[in-house]
């Protein structure tokens, strides 16, 4: 089992950035949703989640990313995806999330795309 989730995050050219470390659970999970929702509420509609140094993600860390989700394609925002380690990317692709949020090779990569 990975070590403890750890999270850090940074607003960069108007989007936030989430970088991850550990197991997403449903702790991550909901540590993800709340720095979401708190610049969310503060008008920040792109988000950036680098999963560099993060490795398993379970269902219910999954069900908070497509939470995030929802509530960015309502608003017109978009999530990224980048630094995916290939389990997650395939995980994340058989459950058609791709459809929905996008994936980038780095971060910098998503905040052009986002820009």
């Amino acid at each position: 089992m990975e070590s403890e989730f750890k999270l850090a995050s940074e607003v960069n050219n108007n989007c936030l950035i989430i970088h991850t470390s550990g197991y997403i659970n449903n702790e991550g999970g909901e540590k993800i949703a709340d720095v979401f929702h708190h610049h969310f509420e503060n008008g920040i509609n792109k988000i950036v989640v680098n999963l560099e140094k993060s490795n398993v993600v379970n269902s219910i860390g999954i069900s908070f990313l497509i939470e995030i989700i929802e509530k960015l394609n309502e608003v017109g925002g978009k999530m990224v995806f980048t630094n995916l380690e290939p389990a997650i990317e395939k995980t994340l692709t058989i459950m058609g999330l791709f459809n929905f949020a996008g994936k980038e090779a780095t971060v910098n990569d998503a905040i052009k795309t986002l820009s």
